[in-house]
């Protein structure tokens, strides 16, 4: 539904509910016509609501699609890369202020997309911050909304990561490998905000 159409819904309600308004006589009301005018009204101030909230939800759609114009799109998600370095919390916190969380890859297509990305648009040699980290239970790595890893892509060959212990609670995405490594939160690195659209 465009922005324009719900200009018009919500005329044509305010446009039905103004006769009700005006068709209450000015001498002494019947308390039934006057208890149905009431529902009426509470009716019509619902179904406005109802059409408002829709309207925030479609320029909150609008929004994320002109943020994704700036990225690039992946199946369900955008993501939107971010140059000036920041420690993993700061990062995190312009991600969400701008309506997503840090960028965490959900299968592998998703990972070399992502890493593809990051070399275009950030680095071809900087590492990126992810939004996993194991804050709250050394070894056990969890993504922004506190869900378990269904993918991983840590380095495990050379370095074999994450190999950090209690210093290292944070990861990141190598861009020249696209692998994960495990790092100090406070390190400042640049970022990418990944953003859910439909």
């Amino acid at each position: 539904m465009h922005l324009r159409s719900v200009k018009l819904l919500i005329f044509c309600v305010l446009c039905t509910a103004q006769p009700s308004f005006q068709e209450t006589p000015s001498k002494k009301r019947n308390g039934k016509k006057d208890g149905s005018n009431t529902a009426a009204i509470e009716e019509l101030k619902k179904q406005v609501e109802i059409i408002m909230q829709e309207v925030n939800l479609l320029k909150e759609q609008q929004a994320l699609q002109t943020v994704c114009l700036k990225g690039i799109k992946v199946p369900g998600k955008c993501f939107l890369a971010h140059q000036t370095k920041k420690n993993f919390h700061a990062a995190n916190d312009d991600c969400m202020a701008l309506g997503g969380v840090l960028s965490t890859p959900l299968s592998g297509a998703e990972n070399d997309k992502l890493h593809d990305y990051v070399r275009q648009s950030i680095s071809q040699e900087e590492h990126i911050w992810l939004g996993i980290n194991d804050m709250v239970t050394e070894g056990d790595w969890f993504d922004q909304s506190g869900t378990g890893l269904r993918f991983k892509n840590w380095e495990t060959e050379i370095t074999h990561q994450p190999d950090g212990g209690r210093s290292h609670n944070c990861a990141t995405l190598s861009p020249t490998t696209g692998r994960w490594f495990d790092d100090s939160c406070r390190t400042e690195r640049a970022f990418v905000c990944e953003f859910n659209i439909v």
